[in-house]
């Protein structure tokens, strides 16, 4: 088998159960069984859904940040709770809970690598300021 490199950034890297690993071009999307790792350059909040809190219920999401400084927010489990907010910057990584929905906000641009199953993963819009 032959090694090559590739674009990390231009990726979609699936980590498939029987512990093989392809990476193909074109954004990680659902479809792939198995763990996929996402990494990318978010320049601005559009970059990283800022205006969107995200969900995977089949398994926790570890959201890392290699470059620049970013916050990640915890939605509130309990009305009248305030969002939990983690701030991340170059070299530190958070564990986001299994179901626990959450977003980022970017304090700089920042490169940013995540990995979870992605599985059943949604998506809702803010409605808060």
């Amino acid at each position: 088998m032959t090694v090559t490199p590739f674009d990390l950034y231009a990726s979609a890297i699936h980590l498939h159960q029987g512990g093989t690993i392809h990476a193909g071009t074109g954004p990680a999307g659902s479809g792939h069984e198995g763990w996929r790792l996402t990494a990318f350059y978010a320049k601005t909040g559009a970059d990283v859904h800022a205006g969107h809190w995200a969900v995977h219920p089949e398994a926790e999401e570890i959201v890392s940040c290699l470059v620049g400084k970013f916050r990640l927010y915890l939605r509130p489990e309990r009305p009248g709770q305030e969002e939990e907010e983690i701030r991340l910057g170059a070299g530190t990584a958070a564990i986001v809970p299994r179901g626990r929905w959450h977003r980022i906000e970017l304090d700089i641009p920042s490169d940013i690598m995540a990995v979870t199953l992605p599985h059943g993963s949604r998506w809702e819009r803010r409605t808060e300021p």
